[in-house]
C-alpha cells in the first residue's frame, strides 16, 4: 500500500505529527510551502481572515501527482476554526477520483471539527473517499507528547490498516 502525507505547517507542531505519522506507516511526506508571509500579528490576523473567506495562495509544490499512492493524508492546522488557504489551495489541484483519504487536524483548543468537516466536504467534491479523521490538540504539549498522542491515535483509529 502506497501512502502519501500532504500537510503544512507553520509553528512545527503539524510538522512533527506529519512525520510520526510517515514515520510510523511507512509514508512519504509532502511539506507544502505558503509563499505568502504569515509571521507577526498583523499577517497572523490576515491569515485567520484568509483561512474564514477560503482564499487561495501561491504554494510550492505548485501541484502533485497522485497517481502511484493509494491512500492520500491532509494535514493542517486549524486558523479560526478552519482548514489553512494552503491545504484548501493543494487539494483543490489534485485529481483525488477514487482515492482514499485520511483528514488530520492540529489546533490550540477544540475547533478542529468544523475544519476537519471542511475538509471532508471539499475532498469529497474532488472524488475521494474519507476513510478516517482525526484532530490533535496540541497546546501546552511537548514534543515528546504529540509524538506519543499521534502514536497513540495511530493504534487506537488502526491506520496501519489502510
Amino acid at each position: 500500500m502506497n501512502r502519501l502525507i500532504i500537510y503544512y505547517s507553520q509553528g512545527g507542531t503539524t510538522d512533527l505529527v506529519a512525520k510520526t505519522l510517515a514515520k510510523n506507516l511507512n509514508a512519504s511526506l509532502v511539506r507544502i510551502h505558503d509563499l505568502k508571509n504569515r509571521e507577526g500579528f498583523k499577517n497572523r490576523l490576515l491569515s485567520s481572515i484568509s483561512a474564514i473567506r477560503e482564499e487561495k495562495t501561491d504554494i510550492v509544490p505548485a501541484k502533485l501527482d497522485l497517481t502511484n499512492y493509494d491512500t492520500i493524508y491532509f494535514g493542517t492546522p486549524t486558523w479560526a476554526g478552519n482548514p489553512t488557504p494552503a491545504i484548501l489551495t493543494i487539494i483543490d489541484r489534485c485529481n483525488l477520483r477514487a482515492k482514499d483519504v485520511v483528514l488530520f487536524a492540529t489546533m490550540d483548543s477544540n475547533r478542529g471539527d468544523s475544519n476537519i468537516e471542511r475538509l471532508e466536504e471539499k475532498v469529497k467534491i474532488r472524488g475521494a473517499r474519507v476513510i478516517e479523521t482525526f484532530t490533535i490538540t496540541t497546546k501546552n504539549k511537548s514534543p515528546e507528547k504529540l509524538v506519543s498522542d499521534t502514536e497513540a491515535i495511530i493504534e487506537m483509529k488502526d491506520l496501519k490498516m489502510y
